[in-house]
């Protein structure tokens, strides 16, 4: 008998991070916080502390698609988000799912490097990703540095994400924290053009798995039939919040705080209005 379930299930693909904040944890924590049911297929184990990651061992292939057909089979998942893969074995692994389930939003986030700045990611990996994965991906969520990476030999960031699009992926969201620019400037393109600014103001600190909070936000927000525009708007927004809350756990970067709105605090005020806003 086939049941309808009462919230929807959301698959994250990405790296185990021992201190919580990044990768599957963060990725749990948002996709709970969004509303929906996680479910999580690790791709590499990492050693890793708030300031940098220290080492990676790649699951192999085959045990990536096993954890993940194994649920996939079972439960009725309604979207998909991948952060890293660790291996261009794990690209291949990945791209032979999304081939037998070409109807799942996914969300790409292309980690290539760690937030100190140590490579994630091999040129090989890079091409796979753009080969493989691109194809199948409903909304990819470069930084400005992946999104170059992505796109090498572009001059503009507009002309990144004309590339990334013309790889297949239906739509790009290219996170400005790393511009050197007044405002953050988060900019959403699709359909050959761009779509929609999301600008707000910088917070201070550094955040340890920012971009993993954003993209499995958006990933369980489409899950739930929300569309790709107000979905990036909601997620910015949830994310700016967790950011604004960040806990100082560990000797080096902040680690977001995803469960704000568990807390006494208001979680009313939107970033992208308030000009005293930071992110």
């Amino acid at each position: 008998m086939t049941t309808t379930p009462s919230v929807p299930v959301v698959m994250t693909l990405a790296g185990h991070d021992p201190t919580g904040g990044a990768g599957i944890q963060a990725d749990i924590e948002s996709i709970l916080s969004m509303g929906c049911h996680p479910v999580s297929v690790i791709t590499t184990i990492t050693v890793q502390d708030t300031s940098d990651v220290i080492g990676i061992a790649p699951l192999d292939a085959e045990l990536i698609v096993q954890q993940a057909r194994a649920v996939l089979e079972d439960m009725p998942v309604a979207a998909v988000k991948i952060g890293m893969i660790g291996s261009v074995e794990g690209v291949q692994a990945i791209h032979t799912l999304l081939t037998d389930y070409p109807d799942l939003p996914v969300v790409l986030d292309p980690v290539l490097a760690s937030g100190a700045g140590t490579a994630l990611a091999t040129e090989e990996m890079v091409d796979a990703i753009n080969s493989l994965l691109l194809p199948f991906t409903t909304l990819l969520t470069p930084n400005s540095p992946e999104a170059r990476v992505l796109a090498q030999g572009c001059d503009t960031l507009d002309a990144c994400a004309m590339f990334l699009l013309e790889q297949g992926c239906e739509y790009v969201l290219i996170t400005g924290t790393h511009e050197n620019t007044a405002r953050v400037q988060n900019v959403l393109y699709g359909n050959h053009r761009r779509l929609e600014a999301y600008p707000v103001d910088r917070l201070s600190g550094e955040y340890h798995g920012s971009g993993c909070t954003l993209s499995a936000a958006i990933a369980a927000l489409l899950a739930q039939g929300i569309e790709p525009a107000s979905a990036v708007h909601e997620a910015l927004t949830y994310t700016w919040h967790s950011l604004d809350r960040a806990h100082r756990l560990g000797m080096g970067q902040l680690i977001p705080n995803r469960l704000f709105w568990a807390g006494d605090e208001s979680e009313d005020e939107d970033p992208a209005d308030d000009d005293t806003a930071h992110f």
